[in-house]
């Protein structure tokens, strides 16, 4: 990768872990610039549009890392349970190792930006739609139809989302664990209900 790519790269990498530690409001560009190590003018050469470009893009960006996570336990696991059980010892994992400083790196930024910035939430919709579509795929392979498996998967996302606030909170990967444990026996047993 050549100096102008990995530029961009870091500036955007730097964008998604400040973002998702402090939100965006807090974020200043000076912050994602010292971050990122990039040099000055290279945050507006690459993001011309400013703050709000760079926020859209590191949604895009960590939404495309959760869907890549959540297909990849979706190869490794023979169940929707079994991935969410999974993707919440991963999550709670990640928090622990952040010292709970980390948190979900669409809600912090979206909860700020939106319905203000069309942008920010049309990214953001896209991330949801994206994680949704992971889990409900694994779930119709199961045998679900398509509707219950879009209201699971729905239901899984937001309950994600909000364990994670709760951990943030609580310091505790304690509502990660149980929120998706308690996902996982409702999808469980859904299906056995479908068998």
């Amino acid at each position: 990768m050549g100096a102008p790519s990995r530029h961009r790269s870091n500036i955007l990498n730097a964008a998604v872990t400040l973002f998702r530690r402090r939100g965006y409001a807090a974020t200043g560009l000076a912050d994602i610039l010292q971050h990122s190590g990039a040099p000055k003018g290279s945050l507006y050469h690459y993001f011309p549009q400013g703050k709000e470009q760079l926020g859209e893009e590191a949604a895009l960006l960590a939404g495309a890392v959760v869907s890549q996570t959540l297909r990849k336990l979706g190869e490794e696991h023979c169940s929707a349970a079994d991935v969410m059980r999974a993707y919440g010892k991963l999550l709670a994992g990640w928090l622990e190792a952040s010292a709970f400083e980390d948190g979900c790196p669409l809600a912090t930024t979206l909860l700020e930006t939106t319905p203000q910035s069309t942008r920010m939430a049309a990214a953001g919709q896209q991330a949801f739609n994206q994680w949704t579509a992971e889990i409900r795929h694994l779930l119709e392979h199961q045998g679900a139809d398509a509707e219950t498996a879009r209201r699971l998967a729905q239901l899984a996302i937001a309950t994600i989302e909000g364990a994670l606030i709760q951990a943030r909170v609580e310091s505790s990967a304690r509502p990660v664990l149980e929120s998706t444990e308690e996902i996982a026996f409702l999808m469980e047993a859904r299906l056995a209900r479908i068998g």
